[in-house]
């Protein structure tokens, strides 16, 4: 199904739990665990990375925040690390990024949290734009404030030529932080 990355193949568990390990219900976003035949049993002579890598009953901490519809489809909403938390409601930087995405003059953008004095962490995007084509920071900002949560709404926009990427081409956030 578009949009997900299926079901999990036979033999292989995979649940979604909140930031306590607490299991989370059906279409509710947390954390994905796995645990199947597939799944490595730890890091070769790094006892505390595999500790740290594992639950107590032998769940692998996979470091992707998802959600599980009620067909069973897993649905990848970003990744642990670069969830922000901006005045404690969690702001998932993928969900932010596809409403910016779709903006005229857009051709990418990269959302990610930076330190703010009232709200912990204040949303940041980092956009590439069309060439001849300058969204500006007000107009990004009332675009979004129509499509989402103010909450999610960037802080700040900032354009930039191109986005830095490592060799597979994912962008590296930690550069634009």
């Amino acid at each position: 199904i578009a949009g997900t990355v299926g079901r999990p193949l036979p033999g292989v568990g995979v649940r979604i739990v909140g930031d306590e390990g607490q299991p989370l219900g059906t279409g509710e976003p947390g954390h994905v665990e796995v645990r199947g035949p597939n799944v490595f049993i730890g890091y070769l002579g790094m006892p505390d990375k595999t500790a740290e890598a594992f639950t107590a009953d032998g769940w692998f901490r996979t470091g992707d925040v998802g959600r599980i519809d009620e067909q069973g489809h897993v649905h990848l909403v970003g990744r642990a690390k670069d969830l922000i938390i901006s005045g404690g409601f969690n702001v998932y930087p993928a969900e932010v990024e596809s409403h910016i995405d779709r903006l005229p003059g857009v051709i990418e953008s990269a959302v990610i949290g930076l330190p703010h004095p009232d709200f912990g962490e204040g949303v940041v995007a980092v956009i590439v734009a069309e060439t001849g084509s300058t969204p500006d920071e007000a107009t990004v900002i009332t675009a979004l404030k129509a499509s989402i949560a103010n909450f999610k709404v960037p802080k700040r926009v900032i354009v930039v030529d191109e986005l830095p990427r490592n060799a597979m081409g994912k962008v590296q956030k930690n550069l634009l932080r």
